[in-house]
C-alpha cells in the first residue's frame, strides 16, 4: 500500500506532500534529526531524569527519552524494512538501557540508528506512511518534529527557554498541517473539524509561510499553495506569528492568547480548532 486508510484522502497538497517554497530537503531532516538529538542530551545529562514534563502529563523526563529514542528507533526500522503495508507487529530493537542514567548516551546511539537508516534509504522510495506522503521521506520528516519537539519538552521541563531555528519550524508548521487530516485513528477529535468552507489562515511573520486550512462537510484540509501570491484572500480567522511560535501554538506548547499572536476573526472557529487539532 501507499497511503494507509487512516483518514479520508481530502488533503490538497502536491504528490511529496509538501505544500510551498518553506519544505526542506531530506537530506536537511537527516542532519537536524543529529542536531536536535544532541540539544535534547545536553539538556538531560546531568538533570534529575524524574523531573515532571508539564507539556506532557503524567511522563517524567526519563518517560520524554525512552519515547523519543523509541520513536527513532521504530521509524529507522520502518526505512531499513522498506514497510509497504501497515505493520502488524513492531520488530525494531529497541536496546534499551538497564538503568535510568543510561538514557542519555541512549538517545544518542538512537540517533545514530536514525542516521544509518537514512543513509541507507533512498528518500522518494515508495513505503506505507500514514500521513500525506507515501515515500520514505515521510518518515525522515516525522522524526525530525517528533524529535525536535520533545527537545522542547525536555527544556520547557527543566526551566529553559526553547529557540527554534526558523526555517524548521516553517516546515514543521507544513508538515503538521499536511499530515494531520490523516490523524484520525489517534487523533480522533480531527472528527470534529468539518466545516461549511469555513477558513482560518495560519501565516508566519518572519519567514515565508502561508497555510489556508479549510473545513468543509466531508473533512478539512490545506487549500492549494499559490506562489504568486494570489491566495492571500482573507479567511473566517487568522492568526498571525513567528514561525517558532507558530509551530509551538501546532502543537499546544503555547496559546493562542500568548503575546507572540495576532488573531483576528471568528474567535469561535479559533476554538473549535485548538479543541481538536491535538496530534
Amino acid at each position: 500500500m501507499g497511503r494507509d486508510n487512516m483518514a479520508e484522502d481530502n488533503n490538497e497538497t502536491g504528490g511529496d506532500g509538501s505544500r510551498g517554497p518553506w519544505v526542506s530537503a531530506p537530506t536537511t531532516h537527516c542532519d537536524a534529526v543529529s542536531a536536535e538529538t544532541a540539544r535534547f542530551v545536553a539538556v538531560v545529562e546531568g538533570a534529575d531524569l524524574a523531573t515532571p514534563v508539564p507539556s506532557c502529563p503524567g511522563w517524567s523526563l526519563v518517560d520524554l527519552i525512552r519515547h523519543t529514542g523509541s520513536v527513532q528507533r521504530m521509524f529507522s526500522w520502518l526505512l531499513r524494512e522498506r514497510v509497504q503495508e501497515r505493520p502488524l507487529s513492531r520488530d525494531a530493537a529497541l536496546e534499551l538501557p538497564t538503568a535510568d542514567d543510561g538514557y542519555p548516551a541512549w538517545l544518542t546511539s538512537s540517533s545514530q540508528v536514525a542516521r544509518q537508516a537514512f543513509a541507507d534509504t533512498e528518500p522518494d522510495a515508495p513505503m506505507w506512511v500514514w500521513g500525506a506522503d507515501p515515500h520514505a521521506r515521510f518518515w525522515m520528516r516525522r522524526m525530525l518534529f517528533e524529535t525536535l519537539m520533545h527537545r522542547v519538552d525536555a527544556e520547557l521541563a527543566v526551566g529553559l527557554r526553547p529557540e527554534i531555528d526558523p526555517a524548521l519550524a516553517v516546515d514543521g508548521v507544513d508538515e503538521f498541517l499536511v499530515n494531520l487530516p490523516f490523524a484520525a485513528p489517534f487523533a480522533p477529535k480531527t472528527a470534529h473539524l468539518r466545516g461549511q468552507d469555513e477558513t482560518i489562515r495560519f501565516r508566519c511573520t518572519d519567514r515565508a509561510g502561508d497555510w489556508l486550512v479549510r473545513l468543509r462537510p466531508d473533512g478539512f484540509g490545506l487549500d492549494p499553495y499559490i506562489a504568486d501570491g494570489s491566495g492571500t484572500a482573507a479567511a473566517d480567522a487568522t492568526v498571525e506569528g513567528a514561525a517558532a511560535d507558530l509551530l509551538l501554538l501546532m502543537y499546544g506548547r503555547l496559546d493562542r492568547s500568548a503575546d507572540a499572536f495576532d488573531t483576528s476573526g471568528d474567535e469561535d472557529l479559533l476554538k473549535r480548532w485548538a479543541d481538536n487539532s491535538e496530534f
